[in-house]
């Protein structure tokens, strides 16, 4: 009736380490009756057998158990083998070698079939076959190390790999159980792979530079020239300092520019590449089109080397010539020691410095003042001339002013009158035409403010009219126009007299005597001519002439006043008085003369 034949586990491991223990359950987990005796002693028991003589035989102790994954932990039989695979996609190979190791675990009897990796092999290499246990036929038996031996053919998963060879641990084992060993074999190599290591038989060339053994021997040595290249001929050229680097390890050749700090260029790191460059093109002929294509070494006969730069010697490269002045102190070791040059003296490039043109002042072309337009040629963005601050603080609002009459052979502009008004702040000029009501002339300004030069002065040495030039009766010349001063103001005399010191002897007294007769008349009427009196007799002046029957031109009686006043004192005698009234028929009679005292008349407006 039992139906459970199960036996409880008695192997275990404790702290890594593998120990059997007495099960706690019998057979289909039947109860086990706990035993009174120790281990050692059951051990007694098991070895005892019959009493003899001399005491009972004792037995040795039975061996102790101990699993296969126990016993064959980490135990491993590798053999080193071979398959062949066959390559259709290859003109080269018809098939290729694979060398592998099979690896064989007697703990659990499992195989796998590792490959080592060959760099840039194009393979699928490393592990082809994973850990476990291998099929060997279809009736279910697995591959047994029994199986396994040195010169026969294993076939696993429809491939077939030759055995060659195997480790000492492999064939220590397999002799120790009994098996004889087959001596191993020549490990077969892959032709292809055999082939590409054969070294390739190279043509022979004729002794030369070896461009390799060159770089070996000169990598990093590079020799350095200080040169000037002269861009003057062309518009807005110049001397632009650079740097010649020739590399030894290949002959080429690159130019630096030397920038400074705010030279005015872009700072382009280099002006030629690094390259090769030519120095004798082989004759050719002109029609081919070479400019687009690039240079090979057909096309030249000689490239630039070392010995084509010195110091103080001129070099063309690329169509842009090259002055060296000086070089660098390994460049002159490597000449000293290649060329035996000794001379190494810097070439001395330094500017002798220009003399200076002298400055050409053009004419003066008329317009402005000389100073204004003498700045437009002594800077491109032209400032206005500096002025006396001094001399506008002290004469600011100071204006002289003066009558003055255009000297015309017009008739029309006989009668004109200006108002020159000199401004003593900046010595300016400036001229005003009062306008006059029916006489065809608007009048206004007549010229702005501005200097003017006296006649015969030049636009390098201009002389302008001062104070000192303004007298009575003096011609002004303006620009080309002539002005007879004929008046002046009041202030003008003061000015001169408060300053007679800055003034000409001459101009104080010109303005003096044109000012007495108006001191005279002004003295006359405040003497003893009582105002009234003088009211009564203008009054009945006017109404004598009233009476007349005919207009009074009053404007051409003043104009013969002033006619007969050559002077200008603004007196006149008593004929001559009496003779320009009868000829305006002005009344006289004995009752007004008398009442007029002749020693004189003013000529009053």
């Amino acid at each position: 009736q039992k139906t459970s034949f199960h036996r409880s586990q008695t192997l275990d491991f404790k702290n890594g380490y593998a120990f059997s223990r007495l099960p706690r359950e019998g057979v289909g987990g039947d109860t086990l009756f706990a035993n009174q005796l120790s281990q050692d002693e059951l051990d007694d028991l098991c070895t005892k057998g019959s009493t003899l003589t001399y005491g009972q035989v004792r037995r040795s102790a039975p061996s102790s158990f101990a699993p296969a994954f126990v016993a064959y932990d980490k135990k491993v039989l590798k053999f080193d083998a071979y398959f062949q695979e066959e390559v259709a996609i290859s003109p080269e190979e018809h098939y290729r070698i694979r060398q592998v190791g099979i690896y064989y675990y007697l703990e659990d009897d499992s195989m796998c079939v590792i490959e080592p990796k060959v760099k840039n092999s194009g393979l699928v290499q490393g592990k082809l076959m994973r850990r476990h246990r291998v099929p060997k036929n279809e009736q279910g038996d697995y591959y047994h190390w029994k199986d396994l031996n040195l010169g026969i053919d294993l076939t696993m998963y429809g491939r077939t790999y030759r055995l060659v060879n195997c480790d000492s641990f492999t064939k220590v084992f397999l002799e120790s159980q009994g098996i004889e060993v087959n001596p191993p074999e020549e490990m077969v190599s892959d032709p292809y792979t055999e082939q590409r290591r054969t070294p390739v038989q190279k043509p022979t060339v004729p002794a030369g530079p070896d461009p390799f053994r060159q770089f070996l021997t000169y990598d990093t040595k590079v020799l350095r020239f200080y040169a000037i290249w002269d861009d003057t001929n062309c518009a807005f050229g110049d001397h632009h300092p650079c740097i010649i680097h020739y590399f030894l390890a290949d002959d080429t050749v690159e130019v630096r520019e030397v920038h400074r700090r705010n030279d005015g260029r872009d700072p382009f790191p280099v002006l030629m590449r690094r390259q090769r460059l030519p120095k004798v093109f082989v004759d050719k002929n002109k029609n081919f089109p070479s400019c687009v294509l690039e240079i090979t070494d057909h096309e030249v006969q000689e490239w630039y080397s070392p010995k084509d730069f010195a110091i103080g010697k001129s070099v063309t490269l690329l169509g842009r010539t090259f002055l060296i002045y000086d070089c660098d102190k390994f460049t002159q070791d490597f000449y000293r020691e290649k060329y035996g040059i000794t001379d190494f003296q810097p070439v001395d490039i330094n500017k002798k410095p220009t003399e200076k043109a002298p400055q050409v002042i053009p004419p003066y072309n008329g317009f402005g003042i000389p100073e204004d337009s003498l700045q437009n040629c002594l800077s491109l963005f032209p400032k206005p001339p500096r002025k006396d601050i001094i001399k506008m603080l002290e004469n600011n609002l100071k204006v002289l002013r003066y009558q003055v009459a255009l000297e015309s052979p017009v008739p029309e502009d006989k009668n004109r009158r200006f108002i020159l008004s000199y401004f003593l702040s900046d010595d300016t000029i400036g001229i005003y035409e009062p306008p006059v009501r029916n006489s065809g002339i608007p009048g206004g300004k007549y010229l702005k403010r501005t200097k003017v030069t006296k006649p015969g002065s030049t636009p390098e040495n201009p002389i302008y009219y001062e104070p000192s030039d303004f007298t009575i009766g003096s011609t002004i010349e303006v620009f080309g126009h002539r002005f007879v001063i004929t008046d002046a103001d009041e202030y003008v005399l003061n000015y001169l007299e408060r300053n007679a010191e800055c003034f000409p002897a001459e101009t104080l007294q010109s303005i003096r005597d044109h000012f007495r007769p108006r001191q005279v008349v002004v003295e006359t009427a405040s003497s003893g001519f009582p105002k009234k009196d003088l009211d009564d007799l203008i009054v009945e002046v006017q109404k004598e002439l009233k009476l007349r029957h005919e207009p009074f031109n009053t404007r051409n009686f003043h104009e013969a006043f002033h006619h007969f006043d050559k002077e200008g004192s603004g007196f006149l005698d008593k004929t001559t008085f009496l003779n320009v009234c009868d000829r305006f028929h002005v009344p006289t009679d004995t009752i007004l003369l008398k009442k007029v005292r002749w020693k004189g008349c003013c000529v009053c407006g």
